[in-house]
C-alpha cells in the first residue's frame, strides 16, 4: 500500500470524508470482503483439513493438529479490508504452528495481532515462550517460526497486516520477537490497543451508523492506531487517538468522573490536541460525551428490561447533574420527553 493511499484512508478514518483525488476516493470506499467457515455439518474426519484449507485463503496457512480424539470444532468469520485482514476465531482445543520447513513452504509476507477473548494460551518461539491469557494481545511476525497451544479452546480477534507496511508504521523497527500488549480494563490497559481490538469487533459485527460508536473507515482507523503501536506512540494526534477517545468515552458513560482531563490522561494526548483531534471530526469532546449519553439514555428508555429504572435514575446513571437537566437535553435532542418517549415505546408509566 503507497504512502498516498494510507493518507487518504487516515483521512477518512478522521473525518469521514475522502479527499477529493479519485485514486484516494477508491479504496476508502471499497466494501470488505467476507469469508465465513464452521465445521457445523462436516464430517468429522474432513474438519481438519478443511479448517487448515480455510484458514490459509482467509487468514494465515497454519499446520494445525487437535489435542485429543474428539471432534474438532471451529468457527471463523474473516473481513478483508485491502491489505488488512480482520477476524473473529472460535474453535475447541488445538495447536498451531509454523515451523521454518512450513514458513518456507508457506511464506505469508505478513505481521498479526491476535487478541484473547476466552481461554489461556501458550505461544513458543525461537526466543522462550509467552503465555496469552484473556485481555492480552501479542503480536509477531507470522513468518518467524512459533507454536500456539490452546489446551482449553479458544475464543480471539485477529488482525494482519503485510510486513512492509508495519514496517513503514514503524519507522524501520522489525519485529524481532512477538510482543504481549494488556487491552483489556485497568490501569495496564492500553488504550489504543483495546481501541483496535473494539473496531475489529464491531467491524465483525457489521455495526451500522447510529451504534454506540459512529462508523468509521476501519482500514484508516486500523492503520493509524497500528501506527501509533508499532512507533511507541510517536507521531501526531489523528485518527487512531480519535477512535481511542471515543472507544474510551463509550465505555465509561456511566461514571460521573468522565472528564476531558482523564479522556487525555488515558489515550496520550494534551487537551490542545484532543480538541483539535475532535474538531477535525466535527464535533467538540464534550458535546461528543453528552450526546452519546442520551443516547444511551434512549436505548434504556425503550428498553423493557430496564422499565423498571425511573427517568432520575437513568440520568443519574449517566452522569447528568439533575434529572430536570436531562430531560430539557433529551426533548432538545429528541424531540419528545423521556417520560413520554418511554410511555409510546412501553406503553407504562414511569417517575
Amino acid at each position: 500500500m503507497d504512502k498516498n493511499t494510507r493518507a487518504a484512508l487516515r483521512q477518512v478514518a478522521a473525518t469521514g470524508q475522502a479527499p477529493d483525488t479519485p485514486s484516494a476516493v477508491a479504496p476508502a470506499a471499497r466494501a470488505a470482503q467476507r469469508l465465513q467457515f464452521s465445521t457445523n455439518g462436516i464430517p468429522s474426519g474432513n474438519r481438519l483439513e478443511l479448517w487448515e484449507h480455510h484458514n490459509a485463503k482467509a487468514l494465515l496457512p497454519l499446520d494445525i493438529r487437535t489435542i485429543d480424539d474428539s471432534p474438532l470444532r471451529a468457527r471463523e468469520l474473516s473481513l478483508r479490508y485491502g491489505s488488512l485482514r480482520f477476524a473473529g476465531v472460535r474453535g475447541s482445543a488445538q495447536v498451531v504452528e509454523r515451523n521454518e520447513r512450513f514458513i518456507r513452504q508457506h511464506p505469508t509476507g505478513v505481521v498479526a495481532i491476535c487478541f484473547a477473548l476466552e481461554g489461556e494460551t501458550f505461544f513458543f518461539h525461537r526466543d522462550g515462550n509467552e503465555s496469552l491469557k484473556p485481555g492480552q494481545a501479542i503480536i509477531y511476525d507470522a513468518d518467524l517460526p512459533f507454536m500456539r497451544g490452546f489446551s482449553k479452546g479458544l475464543k480471539e480477534l485477529v488482525l494482519t497486516i503485510p510486513r512492509d507496511d508495519y514496517m513503514e508504521l514503524s519507522g524501520g523497527t522489525s519485529l524481532v520477537r512477538p510482543q504481549v500488549v494488556d487491552f483489556n480494563q485497568g490501569t495496564e490497559a492500553n488504550q489504543q490497543m483495546r481501541a483496535l481490538a473494539r473496531l475489529v469487533s464491531d467491524s465483525l459485527a457489521e455495526r451500522v451508523s447510529g451504534d454506540p460508536v459512529p462508523a468509521v473507515c476501519p482500514e484508516g482507523a486500523a492503520l493509524d492506531m497500528l501506527g501509533l503501536l508499532a512507533s511507541g506512540g510517536r507521531g501526531g494526534p489523528g485518527p487512531g487517538h480519535l477512535f481511542a477517545a471515543r472507544n474510551y468515552i463509550e465505555e465509561h458513560l456511566h461514571d460521573p468522573g468522565l472528564d476531558i482531563t482523564g479522556i487525555c490522561s488515558a489515550i496520550g494526548v494534551s487537551e490542545r490536541q484532543l480538541s483539535r483531534i475532535f474538531a477535525a471530526a466535527g464535533e467538540p469532546p464534550a458535546s461528543f460525551i453528552r450526546e452519546r449519553r442520551l443516547g444511551k439514555a434512549r436505548e434504556v428508555l425503550i428498553d423493557p428490561v430496564h422499565g423498571s429504572r425511573s427517568v432520575g435514575r437513568i440520568a443519574g446513571e449517566l452522569g447528568f447533574a439533575s434529572q430536570s437537566y436531562f430531560t430539557r437535553a433529551f426533548k432538545a435532542r429528541f424531540g419528545i420527553a423521556p417520560l413520554a418517549l418511554r410511555r409510546e415505546a412501553l406503553g407504562g408509566t414511569d417517575t
